[in-house]
Parts: structure tokens; C-alpha cells; sequence
């Protein structure tokens, strides 16, 4: 739950800095996730494993540069965790080096950690309503306008078919994809892909 609403509010801060006061107006500018959960996708992710937060409203129009902060405003929620992430993993080395790591808190440091490495990683595929569509969006109109259009019209379609696969067979093709960049900063953050 923090990892989504820290993720949300850093969508909201950035839009913020980048001139759009809107979510900040309507309250999304905050680390309370009462401001930022979804009733639905909370419930999801408690019965489910697999959740959302609210979007962040953002308006183009008030934006000063739409194009590249729109992209700004998108990475700042997967930045966010993978910020996250940083702190929990040198914390759980600092505590670790001066011995005072217990087995709670290796493991509450370890799933955070990973936690917010993979809904960064997630949030980064090129899909709408992922942030990936807005970060590369519009790098892959200019290199390959059909493929774009293709993953735009049909991404979402797929994307929740793979999510539903996952969970009826328990074999997750998303998580194939995702698992070594995982493991790659679960490696760079704590020193151990685990």
C-alpha cells in the first residue's frame, strides 16, 4: 500500500513541479493512501495478489513543455520505487554489517525492497495504462509508428490476458520477462538476487 501510494504521489509532485497544480488540487498531493487507493484494486490486491492505485489526473494544457513532461511525469513513479528500494536495500546491508538484523526484518526489508523493484520494473513495460506508454510512447511513434499503434490499440487487451493467465495456471509470462531485471537491481541494492 505505501509502495503504490508513494508511487502515486510522485506522479503528483512531479506535475506539480512541471506546472499542472491539478492533482495537487484535488488532494493527490500527499502520502496518505486513503487519497490514492483504489476500492477496487485495493480489494484485488488483497484477494488477488494483483492491484491498482488511482491514477493521477494530469492536464496537458497547463503542463510548460507537454511532450517532455508528460514523459517526466510518468518516470517519476517507477523512480520512486526503485528510490525505495535503494533505502531499504542499504539499509538492510547497514543493519546487516552492525549486526542488527533480525529475521523479521530481513525479511520485511527484503520484500519491500523487492516489492518496489518489481512494480517499477511492471510499471515501465510500454503498455497503456502502464507509465511505460507515456515514457516511450513517443520514442517508438518515431522508430516504428505501426507498432506503436498496435501496442497502444491491442496492449491492454494483452497485458490483462497475461495478468488472467498468470493467475488460473499459476504461470506468470510476465514475470519471465520481468524477473531478471529484478534480480538485477535486488543484486545492485542488496547483494543478493534473492
Amino acid at each position: 500500500m505505501f509502495a503504490l501510494s508513494f508511487h502515486e504521489f510522485a506522479h503528483a509532485w512531479m506535475a506539480s513541479k512541471c506546472g499542472d497544480k491539478t492533482a495537487e488540487s484535488l488532494g493527490r498531493l500527499t502520502l496518505n493512501p486513503f487519497a490514492h487507493l483504489d476500492p477496487i484494486g485495493s480489494l484485488m490486491i488483497l484477494f488477488v495478489g494483483f492491484g491498482w492505485a488511482k491514477p493521477v489526473p494530469v492536464d496537458g494544457r497547463k503542463l510548460q513543455n507537454p511532450r517532455t513532461d508528460m514523459m517526466k511525469i510518468a518516470a517519476a513513479g517507477p523512480l520512486s520505487n526503485l528510490l525505495l528500494a535503494l533505502v531499504a536495500g542499504l539499509s538492510l546491508r547497514f543493519l546487516n554489517n552492525i549486526q542488527l538484523l533480525n529475521d523479521s526484518l530481513f525479511l520485511i526489508l527484503i520484500y519491500f525492497t523487492r516489492i518496489n523493484i518489481s512494480l517499477a520494473i511492471f510499471n515501465l513495460i510500454p503498455v497503456a495504462p502502464l507509465d511505460g506508454s507515456q515514457i516511450f510512447s513517443s520514442y517508438l511513434m518515431k522508430r516504428n509508428p505501426t507498432l506503436a499503434w498496435k501496442i497502444q490499440s491491442y496492449g491492454p487487451q494483452v497485458l490483462f490476458g497475461l495478468i488472467l493467465f498468470s493467475y488460473v495456471t499459476g504461470f506468470s509470462i510476465l514475470w519471465m520477462i520481468m524477473e531478471p531485471f529484478v534480480n538485477f537491481f535486488m543484486f545492485l541494492f542488496v547483494g543478493t538476487s534473492m
